[in-house]
């Protein structure tokens, strides 16, 4: 096996592991989601999606982005071998975790009447911001506990992790949903991050880690790089919720809390079902892309073959949503939210975009290239922001689709020519290839479904699902040798026998 094949399999590895669990977490999903759309319908679901992205702004304003950031500070202490130092990166690490988690949760109380006031204009909710204060605590913890799993490459750890959070998850949020209807809503969030919280807490305590004697001076020293580079990306997480809460609020105000309902439930479809491949990203991808951070050839190559493998996944997916997006919309909810379905439509494509441009993306996270990060995201959530208000403005929830397309097509450009100037990076003729074609059988796609009626819909676009699966089929083949991996199975299995 050579070394590039073996890298293809390791990336196809991760994402298969990512995908086998997102698969069963959309199972999960599908039967959580059906429950809520009946028990809570667009306006429980425009309730939820505002308290918790209320919150999750709150969390990326105190949070300083250490979920992100340590997974270098970690995953380098870590290939060091050196369990000392392990040791004590990972104890400053967790006291960082309880003060910035504490420091939401008295945030949240203190700002409550006012986040009620901004976000549904009156105080009724001040209460429940109140309650659901406590999250913030809860889900920094957990997400100091992914980060010594995902520092250390614990993957497996991670996904068992989250499958069971799914099914926990399921039967405990839905008969709040049944008994209490909305008034239930806040219980289940709670519930949510506390199960999340006891889970990852588990899992990392299996990595058997000895806390060290760390004296303040010392933490601060150790900690100042991880909050310094944490201090960008959650500047740069606390604008793009600030962008999400703006979209969300003028969508409330304009069309009403059932419109941000249908727009949660249309992202959660986008973002859940294809999320696979972003999850493997930010699981495996980073931690290794920033192992070879410092030569600009070898972040060539470990870019070029992540975003050859992403599109080559997404592709076929999806072309199946756009196709059969109608029914996907009724499976996962109701008759109530078949209105999002031209927004997902479009929204589709530009998850193509989004694909290739986290692909390279990553470069600047691994680089520790903070202030170039920011700079970057400031400017790519204000026209995300224009584009966004424009485009319900002018197009509802249509043109909320539509804007997403835009945004990740101009992102993609643009994190390119950054890449390409500060980095020297390039993709190679074999990623245009696969993505031209991927691009062009989704556009095709896009214009059956525009002009042909169900039954010519569904023949021709069925052609053209297995037309992207038989070309993703070549191309993997060609790069991890599927067919070879397949017939090795099948000879182990007689000779078992």
């Amino acid at each position: 096996m050579t070394e590039q094949q073996s890298s293809y399999r390791q990336i196809m590895k991760t994402t298969s592991l990512f995908g086998g669990v997102q698969v069963f977490k959309i199972i999960i999903m599908i039967i959580r989601s059906k429950f809520i759309a009946i028990l809570l319908g667009p306006l429980g679901m425009g309730i939820s999606g505002l308290l918790n992205t209320t919150t999750s702004f709150i969390g990326a304003l105190t949070n300083f982005g250490l979920g992100t950031s340590a997974v270098r500070d970690i995953a380098a202490a870590y290939n060091t071998g050196d369990q000392g130092r392990v040791s004590i990166v990972v104890t400053v690490f967790r006291r960082l975790v309880w003060i910035t988690g504490l420091l939401g949760l008295i945030l949240t109380i203190v700002l409550a009447p006012w986040l009620s006031q901004i976000t549904f204009g009156n105080k009724d909710y001040t209460l429940a911001f109140i309650l659901i204060s406590i999250t913030l605590l809860l889900n920094q913890v957990s997400s100091g506990q992914n980060v010594l799993l995902q520092g250390m490459r614990q993957i497996k750890f991670m996904a068992k992790s989250g499958m069971v959070g799914s099914v926990i998850g399921l039967f405990t949020t839905i008969p709040l949903y049944y008994l209490y209807g909305i008034a239930g809503i806040v219980p289940a969030i709670i519930i949510t991050a506390l199960t999340t919280l006891l889970l990852t807490w588990y899992f990392a305590n299996k990595l058997k880690i000895k806390p060290a004697q760390v004296s303040r001076q010392q933490t601060f020293t150790e900690g100042k790089g991880m909050l310094q580079m944490g201090f960008m990306i959650s500047l740069s997480g606390m604008i793009t919720l600030g962008v999400s809460y703006i979209v969300r609020i003028f969508i409330s105000n304009t069309g009403g809390i059932e419109q941000v309902g249908l727009y949660n439930a249309g992202f959660a479809i986008i973002n859940t079902y294809v999320g696979l491949v972003f999850q493997a990203m930010a699981t495996d991808y980073y931690p290794r892309l920033s192992a070879v951070a410092n030569d600009n050839k070898k972040c060539k190559t470990v870019i070029n073959q992540q975003a050859e493998i992403a599109i080559l996944i997404l592709g076929p997916i999806i072309i199946l949503f756009i196709i059969f997006i109608h029914w996907i919309i009724i499976l996962l909810y109701t008759n109530k939210f078949i209105a999002v379905d031209e927004m997902v439509k479009y929204a589709a494509i530009g998850i193509l975009f989004k694909g290739a441009s986290f692909a390279i993306a990553y470069i600047i996270l691994a680089k520790g290239a903070s202030k170039l990060f920011f700079w970057n995201e400031l400017i790519t959530n204000f026209y995300m922001l224009a584009l966004n208000l424009i485009g319900y403005h002018f197009g509802g929830l249509t043109g909320i689709g539509i804007s997403f397309l835009f945004c990740y097509l101009i992102y993609f450009f643009q994190v390119y020519v950054l890449v390409r100037i500060k980095f020297e990076f390039s993709f190679n003729s074999e990623f245009y290839k696969i993505f031209t074609m991927q691009f062009l059988l989704a556009v095709s796609s896009l214009i059956l479904v525009q002009y042909l009626g169900e039954i010519y819909l569904y023949v021709f676009g069925t052609i053209l699902i297995l037309c992207s699966f038989w070309f993703t089929f070549i191309e993997l083949d060609k790069r991890i040798g599927v067919k070879e991996l397949f017939n090795k199975k099948i000879f182990n299995n007689f000779k078992d026998e």
